[in-house]
């Protein structure tokens, strides 16, 4: 069941979190702040999303090429991840929210990855609701990774290769910050998703406007290439 006042709600929403620094420029503080703001932020919306019936939710947190960033910004967001993932994956686990990684390891520092295999460990069991974190995610690389294994046998048997076999196409994506384009985000996946652009930076984008997007969903018709 949903309080929201459409009927149509989309299974699963994936979110390119966009405008963190932005917002740090317009609000006067650091990176580093603009980025827990936005961290923060991604809780309440999880939350939201999950209260108006959506069962998947992707968020876009780190992707392959944010490794070219300062090394100090990378760092501090490195460290960032690993406290939000301590404080955050006990309450995930509370809510009965499956947390999962897709993208990249192999640049992860090892006890960095040690905290995601536990909170991916402790989150486990649940089956209803999950969140899927792109981490060093790259949408070409993806692709890449899963052709290189693929041995022919069609689009499903292809499928099984990718990050999260089991995950479902996103039904909509959304993309904050007023930036029209996906970004190399789940290129596979969005064949046939739906957009949605705000021009809310991401640590401002709240349940009102989680709303107005998903109201704008229920009213547009997929088609899937047919008439």
């Amino acid at each position: 069941m949903t309080d929201a006042p459409y009927p149509d709600v989309p299974r699963h929403v994936a979110i390119i979190m966009d405008g963190n620094m932005r917002w740090a420029a317009a609000n006067g503080v650091t990176a580093i702040e603009a980025n827990r703001a936005g961290a923060t932020n991604l809780k309440k919306i999880v939350r939201a999303a999950n209260d108006l019936g959506v069962r998947q939710i992707t968020a876009f947190a780190f992707s392959t090429e944010n490794w070219s960033r300062p090394i100090g910004e990378v760092k501090g967001l490195m460290a960032l991840f690993a406290q939000k993932l301590d404080e955050e994956a006990p309450e995930l686990d509370r809510d009965g929210v499956r947390l999962r990684f897709v993208g990249e390891r192999d640049r992860v520092a090892p006890k960095l990855l040690e905290k995601m295999e536990w909170a991916e460990q402790l989150t486990e069991r649940h089956d209803g609701r999950s969140l899927f974190v792109a981490f060093d995610y790259g949408g070409r690389s993806e692709i890449l990774r899963a052709a290189e294994r693929y041995g022919g046998g069609g689009e499903q048997e292809f499928r099984k290769h990718l990050y999260a076999p089991d995950m479902v196409d996103p039904d909509l994506i959304i993309r904050t910050s007023g930036e029209l384009r996906l970004s190399n985000f789940l290129l596979w996946q969005a064949a046939y998703s739906e957009l949605y652009f705000s021009d809310s930076l991401w640590p401002d984008f709240d349940r009102a406007e989680l709303e107005r997007a998903l109201a704008d969903y229920a009213m547009r018709q997929r088609r899937y290439g047919a008439r």
